[in-house]
C-alpha cells in the first residue's frame, strides 16, 4: 500500500453529468416496501417485507457526504451487512444488463433480479430474507455524493473503509461487514479488504482484476483504449473524474500511479470467497492472481465456465454465497469448512466440460510443465528443431503464423501457459505481439467454449508490447512472466529479441485426434460479448514481423499438462 501523498497529482475531466439519467436529486425517506412488491417491470417481486432507508447520508473521514440507500429486515436487528462498491449508481444508474448489446440479457432472465440492486450487485431483498442488511452506496463524486470520482487504488479504498466501519457500528448491525459484487465491485474489494477494516469480516470478490496496469490498462504493455472508456464514459456525476485516458498516457510505465492500483494482496486476511473463470477477457488472470496470493488462510476458489452475469445471479450460485457468507458472518455451523478449496472447471469444447473438480490448491502441485517448440513446418515438438528459420507475416493480417501439434490421447492442460518467441521487425523498432491458443477437432474445425447465447470464447491468449519486454526475474516463474514495465526498450534495425509472453490460464481438455494450435499475430483479434460494436484494440504495428525458429531459436510454448487426480 502507498501513502497518498507520495502519489502523483491526479488529472480531472468533468465527469458524465445525470440529466439523461433520470435522476431526481436527492430523496431521504425510509418506508417499507412490502413483500410481492415489483419495484420495475418484468422482475422478481420482493422476498419479505424490506426496510428501505433511501439516500441516508455517511461522513467519510475528510468530511465528505456521500449517500447509500440501505436495505435491511423490518424488525430484526443484529444483522450482518453486505456491501457491494459501485460507481454506477444505486438506483438511477446508466447501466444495466439491458445497456449492453446482447438480445438475451447474457442470458440472465429479468425474473433473477428484483430492481433494487444496482448493475453487477446482488439482488437485496434475497439477503434480506434472510436476515441481512444490503448497504447500495453512490460513492464519491457519483449523483449527489460530494467530492471528485476516484478510479481504484488507496483513495477510493479510504472511502469504502469508511463505510465499511459505518455499517459496522449501526445499532442494527451484528458488527460484520461482508463485500459482495462483480467485476468493478470485485476489483474494490481486493484493495479496501489490505487496508483491514476492523468491521470487515468477509469478502467474495466475483471475478475482479487485481493489478489494473497488469490486468486491463496495460496489459502486456499495450495501451487499452477502447473499452475502459466506453464503461467509465458513463458514470454519472455533476463535478470531475479522474481522467484515466489522460493518466494512461502520462504514465506509460508502472510508476507510483499503478503501484496505487495494484492491490496489496498478501495484506488482505478476511476469508474470502473468490469467483473466476477462463473466458473473461479483462478479469481471469487478476481473479486468480487475487486468489493465489491472498494472505488469508481461509479461502475458496470457484471456477466456473458461463458469463460473469449469468454465474452471479444464477439461484444455485448465489445459495452457494449464502452458505458462506452464513458460516463467515453470522457463525452457523452448516457444513461450509467441508467445502473443497478449488472447485474447478475444465472446459472441452464440443464435448462436456467438467464442471467444479475438486481440487486442494492452483495452479495445481501434480502439473507438468513441457515445452513444445516451434518449427519451420508449423508444427510443435517436443525436440528442439536443428534448423533455424525465420518465419514472417504481415502485421496487419489477423492470420498471422501458426504451429501445431495433434494429441493421441485425452489431453488436459491446466494452469499458466506461456510462449516464448525470438521476433525482428524488419520495418519498424517495435512491435505489438499477440498469441492465442485453440483447440481444433479432428477436421481442423476451431472448437470454441460456449460462454452464453450468441457468445463463444475460442481460447486463452497473450500479448506484449516487445520495447516492454524486460522481465522482473524477482517475481517471474518458468511458466509465469512477469513483467517489470519499467522501462522502453526499443528494437535496432535487423536486432532479434526473445520475449516471453504470459498466456492467461487455462484448463481444457483435447481428446485424441483434436489439435492444439497456436497463433501469433499482430492483432487483437478478441471480441467482447457486451459490447461487440468497440472497435479493435490499436496498435503501433508496421509492416512485417518476423519469427525465428529452430537451432539457436529456442522458442517455444511452455505448457502445463495435468494427469488425472
Amino acid at each position: 500500500m502507498l501513502d497518498t501523498n507520495d502519489l502523483p497529482p491526479l488529472r480531472y475531466r468533468p465527469a458524465a453529468g445525470t440529466a439523461r439519467t433520470g435522476y431526481p436529486g436527492l430523496r431521504p425517506a425510509s418506508k417499507v416496501l412490502k413483500r410481492g412488491h415489483v419495484h420495475r417491470e418484468g422482475v422478481l417481486p420482493l422476498q419479505c417485507d424490506v426496510l428501505f432507508e433511501q439516500d441516508a447520508e455517511v461522513q467519510l473521514r475528510d468530511g465528505t457526504r456521500i449517500y447509500v440507500d440501505v436495505f435491511r429486515p423490518v424488525e430484526a436487528h443484529d444483522c450482518p451487512v453486505l456491501i457491494g462498491w459501485s460507481p454506477y449508481g444505486k438506483q438511477f444508474g446508466p447501466l444495466n444488463l439491458d445497456t449492453f448489446q446482447h438480445p438475451a440479457r447474457m442470458d440472465v432472465p429479468r425474473q433473477l433480479e428484483d430492481g433494487l440492486n444496482m448493475f453487477e450487485a446482488p439482488n437485496p431483498s434475497y439477503w434480506v430474507s434472510h436476515g441481512y442488511a444490503v448497504i447500495s452506496p453512490d460513492p464519491r463524486g457519483i449523483f449527489s455524493s460530494e467530492g471528485d470520482i476516484h478510479l481504484w487504488g488507496e483513495r477510493e479504498a479510504r472511502d469504502e473503509y469508511d463505510l465499511i466501519e459505518w455499517a459496522g457500528t449501526r445499532a442494527w448491525s451484528n458488527g460484520k461487514v461482508g463485500l459482495a459484487g462483480n467485476s468493478y465491485l470485485a476489483m474494490t474489494q481486493w484493495f479496501v479488504a489490505a487496508q483491514r477494516p476492523p468491521h470487515l469480516a468477509a469478502i467474495a470478490p466475483w471475478e475482479g482484476a487485481s493489478d489494473l496496469y497488469r490486468d486491463s490498462s496495460c496489459r502486456g504493455g499495450i495501451p487499452e483504449t477502447v473499452f475502459s472508456p466506453a464503461i467509465l464514459g458513463t458514470l454519472p456525476g455533476e463535478r470531475r473524474i479522474e481522467d484515466a485516458q489522460v493518466m494512461q498516457a502520462e504514465h506509460p510505465l508502472y510508476d507510483s500511479y499503478w503501484r496505487d492500483k495494484a492491490a496489496a494482496l498478501s495484506r488482505i486476511e478476511v476469508p474470502a470467497y473468490v469467483t473466476a473463470s477462463w473466458t473473461n477477457l479483462v478479469h481471469t488472470a487478476g481473479t486468480l492472481r487475487g486468489w493465489s496470493q491472498l494472505g488469508s488462510t481461509r479461502k475458496w476458489l470457484r471456477v466456473h465456465n458461463t458469463h460473469e452475469w449469468n454465474d452471479l445471479y444464477n439461484p444455485a450460485n448465489v445459495e452457494d454465497l449464502r452458505r458462506f457468507f452464513d458460516h463467515v458472518l453470522k457463525g452457523l455451523d452448516n457444513g461450509w469448512q467441508a467445502t473443497p478449496p478449488v472447485r474447478l472447471t475444465v472446459l472441452d469444447p464440443g464435448h462436456a466440460d467438467v464442471v467444479y473438480r475438486a481440487e486442494d490448491t492452483f495452479p495445481l502441485a501434480r502439473q507438468e510443465l513441457l515445452p513444445f517448440y516451434l518449427t519451420a513446418e508449423g508444427s510443435l515438438e517436443r525436440a528442439t528443431p536443428k534448423q533455424e528459420a525465420a518465419l514472417s507475416y504481415d502485421s496487419a493480417d489477423a492470420t498471422g503464423i501458426k504451429f501445431r501439434v495433434t494429441f493421441d490421447r485425452l489431453t488436459e492442460i491446466t494452469g499458466h501457459v506461456k510462449a516464448k518467441l525470438w521476433v525482428e521487425a524488419p520495418d519498424h523498432d517495435d512491435m505489438d505481439l499477440f498469441v492465442t491458443v485453440r483447440k481444433l477437432d479432428a477436421h481442423g474445425q476451431v472448437q470454441s467454449a460456449h460462454v452464453v447465447t450468441g457468445a463463444s470464447h475460442e481460447g486463452p491468449n497473450g500479448r506484449l508490447r516487445v520495447s516492454m519486454r524486460r522481465l522482473d526475474p524477482e517475481r517471474s516463474r518458468p511458466e509465469l512472466p512477469v513483467h517489470a514495465f519499467d522501462t522502453v526498450q526499443k528494437l535496432s534495425p535487423g536486432e532479434t529479441v526473445p520475449v516471453e509472453i504470459d498466456v492467461w490460464p487455462m484448463s481444457m481438455r483435447w481428446h485424441a485426434g483434436e489439435t492444439l494450435e497456436l497463433t501469433v499475430n499482430g492483432v487483437d483479434t478478441l471480441v467482447r460479448p457486451e459490447l461487440p460494436q468497440l472497435p479493435a484494440l490499436p496498435t503501433l504495428n508496421k509492416g512485417a514481423h518476423v519469427v525465428h525458429v529452430g537451432g539457436r531459436y529456442d522458442a517455444h510454448l511452455l505448457l502445463p499438462f495435468v494427469s488425472p487426480a
